[in-house]
């Protein structure tokens, strides 16, 4: 029998523990092994989860897991990267295989705690730290190991898809948006960790050290969040033909990795335009699978509560069968990949202009463009209202962000250009 023990019994730990307890036996039928909830920690043991626990197993002291002899896996779903980070330690010095789901803990001190867990011969399984329900870590780590992985793009956040999603189909303010998926519980009273793109810069970290073999932290990615995207643009974007996504990009390009979160154009026909709501989804591109996608709950109770237990389930089975602590291939590669500065990155861009209507205007802005290298693939000005400031709207072929970033400052001190112009970079090769 393998005996577990829960650091937290909030959303995530509730519904791990009820899978737990639950599926006990379809567990053991599965993977031959016992796995029994011995005990959960957590400073409030009175409130009402929604699940029975038996007697016995609800503390309020941590020790009483992280200390225990019998307990073999200490599961860590407190969130935070500083109670978190000294609990899985203690547990680790311990001889304790860890399960965690704490996204900012493995993006800011992964590569310590995994280090940790080699030098004591345990194991850190981390499957549900990124987009809940989907196997993603599972996917890159041993699904596709054969293949070198050449980019990874992801839906991971699904308060910021929820969002943009209601925003296109009903054509709504981000505010007003954002109001309604804080009553609903889809976004936080403080939404920035989300909207900001912090969650998935995060996530991002994650998924690139894995699929490139060196640590990544939030401090590697370039980050944008949405709470600047007007109804305005999405409605030009699918004039264009594209939607809107916040999305995490990492991929190789030229020997160096991208690494960034931003909210970007797609295509609306790719698959990946039609994830909506609070659902995610993430493509791996491997050099002998081609293109491949995920898509699934990101968040919730059960579907990140699975993706704990199917951890504890691999760290199970190897205990059982002799060979636990000897997975540790993490952050390893024969020749690590530099990372690439986002001033280098090249893409297509959507641009929108607040232009003075009348002669000569659109050509000025073209010029500047030209000037640094950036071409025209078209142009949409609908209203006229002549003397006065309308939406101009530019897309580009491929261009560099450096060129991009000098074009908009000198188009932004012309006198005819009301305002500050938007700009959105387009990703336009689906990876299916």
């Amino acid at each position: 029998m393998i005996n577990v023990g829960i650091l937290g019994f909030g959303t995530v730990g509730s519904g791990t523990a009820q899978i737990l307890l639950r599926n006990r036996q379809l567990l053991n039928e599965r993977s031959g092994v016992d796995i029994n909830l011995k005990k959960i920690a957590d400073l409030d043991i009175t409130r009402d989860r929604g699940i029975k626990v038996p007697k016995g197993i609800l503390t309020t002291r941590a020790d009483e897991l992280i200390s225990d002899p019998d307990i073999h896996i200490v599961v860590e779903l407190i969130g935070g990267t500083t109670v978190a980070k000294d609990f899985i330690l203690r547990a680790i010095r311990n001889g304790k295989h860890v399960v965690t789901a704490n996204k900012a803990l493995l993006a800011t001190h992964g590569i310590e705690i995994i280090r940790a867990a080699e030098k004591a011969g345990v194991e850190i399984g981390f499957e549900a730290s990124v987009a809940g329900g989907i196997p993603i870590i599972k996917v890159l780590r041993e699904g596709l190991v054969a293949n070198r992985i050449k980019a990874v793009y992801g839906i991971i956040n699904g308060t910021t898809n929820y969002i943009l999603t209601k925003m296109t189909a009903e054509k709504a303010e981000y505010s007003d948006v954002l109001k309604e998926a804080q009553k609903l519980g889809y976004a936080e009273a403080d939404p920035t960790y989300d909207v900001e793109g912090v969650d998935s810069a995060h996530k991002l970290a994650i998924l690139a050290s894995l699929a490139f073999g060196v640590q990544y932290s939030l401090k590697d990615v370039h980050r944008e969040g949405i709470s600047w995207i007007s109804p305005m643009d999405i409605e030009f974007a699918h004039e264009l033909g594209y939607t809107l996504k916040l999305l995490g990009i990492t991929k190789e390009t030229d020997g160096k990795v991208e690494l960034r979160v931003h909210p970007t154009l797609l295509p609306a026909d790719f698959l990946i335009s039609k994830v909506d709501g609070v659902f995610n989804a993430v493509y791996v591109e491997g050099d002998a699978v081609g293109s491949t996608l995920y898509y699934g709950r990101g968040a919730g109770d059960l579907p990140t509560g699975s993706a704990v237990v199917s951890d504890i389930v691999d760290i199970s089975r190897h205990i059982m069968s002799g060979s636990a602590g000897r997975f540790s291939a993490f952050f390893k590669t024969a020749k690590p990949l530099p990372l690439m500065k986002m001033e280098d990155v090249t893409s297509m861009y959507y641009f929108r202009f607040s232009a003075i209507d009348k002669p000569g205007v659109l050509s000025k802005i073209s010029g500047i463009l030209g000037k640094h290298n950036i071409s025209i693939a078209s142009v949409i000005q609908k209203d006229r209202h002549e003397g006065k400031a309308v939406p101009l709207v530019v897309l580009t072929h491929r261009a560099r962000e450096k060129d991009v970033m000098r074009a908009v400052k000198e188009i932004n001190r012309l006198q005819t250009v009301a305002g500050r112009a938007v700009y959105i970079r387009v990703e336009n090769k689906e990876r299916t």
